[in-house]
């Protein structure tokens, strides 16, 4: 990773401006780039809550142009924002957790220092995730969108099941009867698939999971696929209202007969990661799972 450090020259500042604590983590950032002959960017936002003095951007996508690498602080929200928004340019992203969970985060916010110390010595290291794409129509107009996490078709307000026809590469899956569906990529396992019973997943492994939310029929389980695979999910219900999310964040509403195609995506997210960390050892961590080992 010493490649990395020495390809570092300027660095964008992105900031959950709804946290308090990212005010004081953002001025400690730029205080200890600047120390280290480093240029910092910002978005206008971040530039303005934490008072800095440097040049900024209107948003992630233009500063993302102009920088070698990104620090995000907030919460795994924020990191997926962020993702979706730079997807075009894809540069190398520091998480510093000022949320609460943070799978998605490289570093506490103690850790700053050391994140930064890490970074500058060329030990951490580079890790790439693929983002999902969903395609289709929805009440007559084109979509496209993005996820790092999951897609999640679901019903509206009503408490009645919805009915999705799912096709895995042109052949029938099955047709649920349920609350919901959520397509996940290996990134999204510890998210809300989690929760709805799906499998934890290693990001290294090339699957998507689908995971039916309250199935009408209980022999409905999650279904693991091929990375590569390509899903449809057409919707049948006439009278109940649909809805797609990517990422818990984005909102589109689908109506009867609307097919969402579902696939990886040609774009990817570079997450930067500290020494000594793992998938794993997060895992433990943030569930707090416990037991001996034999």
């Amino acid at each position: 990773m010493r490649n990395l450090a020495k390809n570092i020259r300027r660095v964008g500042l992105i900031a959950n401006t709804e946290k308090a604590s990212s005010r004081r983590l953002v001025r400690e950032a730029a205080k200890l780039l600047q120390s280290s002959r480093r240029t910092i960017l910002a978005d206008t936002a971040t530039g303005r809550l934490a008072g800095l003095r440097c040049a900024t951007c209107p948003d992630a996508p233009a500063l993302a142009r102009r920088v070698d690498l990104l620090m995000v602080f907030g919460g795994d929200g924020t990191m997926l924002r962020v993702a979706r928004d730079v997807a075009e340019h894809s540069p190398p992203i520091l998480g510093i957790n000022a949320g609460a969970l943070g799978f998605l985060t490289a570093a506490q916010a103690h850790q700053l220092r050391t994140a930064l110390k890490q970074l500058g010595s060329g030990q951490t290291r580079l890790e790439t995730r693929p983002l999902i794409q969903a395609t289709g129509r929805a009440r007559g107009r084109d979509i496209s969108e993005l996820a790092l996490n999951d897609f999640v078709i679901t019903r509206g307000a009503a408490p009645r099941l919805i009915e999705l026809d799912v096709h895995v590469d042109g052949e029938v899956l099955t047709r649920y009867r349920c609350d919901g569906l959520i397509v996940c990529s290996p990134t999204g396992s510890t998210a809300y698939s989690l929760s709805a019973g799906g499998a934890v997943v290693s990001p290294s492994a090339d699957v998507l999971t689908l995971t039916p939310i309250c199935p009408h029929t209980l022999s409905n389980r999650s279904v693991i696929v091929s990375l590569h695979s390509t899903l449809q999910v057409k919707v049948l219900s006439p009278k109940v209202e649909t809805i797609l999310t990517a990422d818990g964040q984005k909102t589109i509403t689908l109506g009867a007969g609307d097919i969402v195609t579902i696939r990886r995506s040609r774009h990817s997210v570079r997450l930067v990661h500290l020494a000594g960390s793992s998938f794993f050892d997060t895992l433990r961590r943030k569930l707090n799972w416990s037991g001996s080992h034999v």
